[in-house]
């Protein structure tokens, strides 16, 4: 007796196309505010409901819950069916990078999502180095903090990412850890500080008005945890997203400055002193972050092994494989 299989025929399957797809996954990406998706994707609203009403009527079942012409949430069928769009995207993104790969593997473009401190004083040799050997690729750097990097990263609007926090936080994400770093502080040439003898304690940094980061940004976690293991209340009076904003506050003399001890370029910062601070904090890592299931062009491995020579080809792909890379 003939059992009827529970696998649809291909050939029995809606039309879909692709940009239904696209539509669909924007609207989820802003929040199932539809005007903000059709201006993301520079169209019509109405255009984008439309869409989105034969993509429904095409599979005959309701993606979203609405409320009024408001749409309200996923329905349980919506959530599926955006996974496994969201998948045929991805895969048809790889189809063009295979295609691009073999067309010409020294020409494209490079998107990289990146905080200012690495922007600024950690990419630039890299970079250079990177445009010598691949001088036809274009390179596109998104700056941010490092939750926005980490989505950048995983909503495939960048290529990878680079940052301290927040990138493992997303399982769609392969992180490499690249290096271990920590802080100095830094106070104006003649401050009471830079003439005290000794390690810098944090009970004498904790009798100073306090510049440093932001909390998202740079290891900020870890100065928090230092004074509040001592029972320290520090007086940070301003917080910033860069380290040269820091600097310029400090030289204002509103406080002692913490920044990343990468930030701190002696030719550049001459009217400061430098102080070490590696005793006092735990070592942040810096990490790079690639999406899993995206085909890699060759630049791209090239990139990664660049900003971090361990990681060869082979150590790039058992980390996309699920492989991690010990820190």
């Amino acid at each position: 007796m003939d059992v009827p299989s529970l696998i649809p025929d291909p050939l029995s399957l809606p039309p879909v196309n692709l940009q239904q797809l696209r539509y669909l996954c924007a609207v989820v990406d802003h929040g199932l505010n539809v005007s903000d998706a059709a201006a993301a994707l520079f169209t019509s609203q109405p255009g984008v409901s439309k869409q989105i009403r034969q993509l429904e009527d095409e599979l005959g079942l309701r993606v979203f819950v609405r409320q009024g012409k408001r749409l309200a949430s996923l329905t349980p069928a919506g959530s599926v069916v955006i996974a496994t769009a969201r998948k045929a995207l991805a895969e048809i993104g790889n189809l063009k990078r295979v295609a691009d790969e073999f067309r010409g593997e020294d020409t494209g473009a490079l998107a990289i999502a990146t905080t200012h401190t690495q922007a600024r004083y950690v990419l630039p040799r890299v970079l250079q180095a990177f445009a010598e050997r691949y001088p036809k690729v274009r390179v596109i750097l998104h700056q941010g903090n490092p939750r926005q990097v980490a989505e950048q990263t995983a909503s495939g609007d960048c290529d990878l990412g680079i940052a301290t926090e927040a990138l493992t936080d997303y399982p769609e994400l392969a992180t490499l850890p690249c290096y271990a770093w920590n802080r100095c502080v830094i106070v104006p040439s003649g401050h009471p500080l830079a003439k005290a003898k000794g390690r810098l304690t944090l009970e004498a940094l904790a009798r100073y008005p306090i510049v440093t980061y932001d909390f998202a940004f740079t290891g900020r976690s870890q100065i928090n945890a230092a004074f509040d293991a001592r029972g320290l209340e520090p007086n940070v009076v301003l917080t910033a997203l860069d380290a040269d904003v820091i600097k310029t506050y400090v030289e204002l003399g509103m406080g002692v400055g913490i920044i990343a001890q990468m930030a701190f370029d002696p030719a550049r910062d001459r009217g400061f002193a430098k102080l070490d601070a590696g005793h006092l904090f735990a070592p942040s890592i810096t990490r790079l972050a690639l999406r899993r299931g995206v085909f890699l062009r060759g630049y791209v491995y090239a990139f990664v092994s660049l900003f971090a020579p361990k990681y060869d080809r082979a150590a790039v792909d058992a980390a996309l494989a699920g492989r991690e890379a010990a820190d």
